[in-house]
C-alpha cells in the first residue's frame, strides 16, 4: 500500500491530478492544520513522520557520493494553483541506496519549507524522483538573492500565471542547472510536503545554496499569489545525517 500511495504522491503535482484531488490550500479551513481532516486518502498528514523540517542537531555519518544522470529533459511548465512544476521526460536518474530513482518533475516553493539549522530561504526546489518500486527520493535546493538562475531564466519565458495553464519549451530544460556545483547533502526520512503527505519519502538536502535573481523570485511570488510552504514539522526523533 506504500508503494502505491507514494507513487500517487509524486503523480499529484501533474496535470492529470491537478482536477481530481481533494482541495486543499495553505491557509485557511483548507490549510494545512486542517489537511489530514479533509479526506481520509490525506490522514498520513498528522503523521510522526512528516515533512518538512529544520534541519538540526545535525548527525556526522559516512554519506555516499549522489550521482546525478541528468539529461535536457523538462518538457512542460504547468501552474496548478499551488505551485509551479517543470513535467520531466524519462531518462534522467539519480544513483542511491543502489538503486535508480527517475526524476519525474521539479517544483518550488517561496519562501523555503526546510529550515537548515533555523535559516529560511527566499525559494526552495524540490526534484521528485522515483524508482521502479514506487519509492520517492526528493533534492531539495536552496536558492539566494544573487546571479540569474540559468534554468530559471528558461522556464521563466513561459511562466504560466492561471491556475491550469501549462506552456511547453520551445528547448528542453537541464535540471542539473539547478544543482550546485558541490553535491554535499543533508538527509533524513521525511514526508511529501503536500497532501496527501505520503510517508517514506527519502530527503536529501543540498548544503550548498545556489543563486537565482531577486527578479526570479519575484516572478514566482507574483503567479503564486501567496507563500506556498508547509511549516515545519516535528522531527520525533529522526537523525538528519551530513
Amino acid at each position: 500500500m506504500m508503494k502505491k500511495s507514494l507513487l500517487a504522491g509524486a503523480l499529484l503535482l501533474c496535470p492529470a491530478a491537478f482536477a481530481a484531488t481533494t482541495h486543499w490550500e495553505y491557509s485557511g479551513e483548507a490549510g494545512p492544520a486542517k489537511w489530514a481532516s479533509l479526506t481520509p486518502e490525506y490522514g498520513q498528514c498528522a503523521g510522526s513522520n512528516q515533512s518538512p523540517v529544520n534541519l538540526s542537531g545535525l548527525v556526522k555519518a559516512d554519506l555516499a557520493p549522489l550521482q546525478f544522470h541528468y539529461q535536457a529533459g523538462g518538457k512542460t511548465l504547468v501552474n496548478n494553483g499551488h505551485t509551479v512544476q517543470v513535467n520531466y521526460a524519462p531518462g534522467s536518474t539519480l544513483e542511491l541506496d543502489g538503486m535508480h530513482f527517475e526524476l519525474k518533475q521539479f517544483h518550488f516553493h517561496a519562501p523555503s519549507e526546510n529550515l537548515i539549522e533555523g535559516r529560511s530561504y527566499p525559494l526552495e526546489g524540490h526534484l521528485v524522483h522515483a524508482n521502479d518500486k514506487g519509492e520517492l527520493a526528493v533534492v531539495a535546493v536552496m536558492f539566494e538573492p544573487g546571479q540569474a538562475n540559468g534554468a530559471l531564466s528558461q522556464a521563466w519565458q513561459v511562466l504560466p500565471a492561471k491556475a491550469g495553464e501549462i506552456h511547453a519549451f520551445k528547448e528542453p530544460i537541464s535540471a542539473e542547472q539547478l544543482l550546485p556545483a558541490q553535491h554535499d547533502y543533508y538527509r533524513f526520512s521525511g514526508s511529501l510536503t503536500t497532501p496527501p503527505c505520503s510517508e517514506g519519502v527519502r530527503w536529501l538536502v543540498m548544503k550548498e545554496p545556489v543563486q537565482a535573481s531577486q527578479a526570479q523570485i519575484d516572478a514566482f511570488k507574483a503567479v503564486m499569489h501567496h507563500p506556498n510552504n508547509r511549516s515545519v514539522q516535528p522531527l520525533n526523533g529522526r537523525l538528519v545525517l551530513e
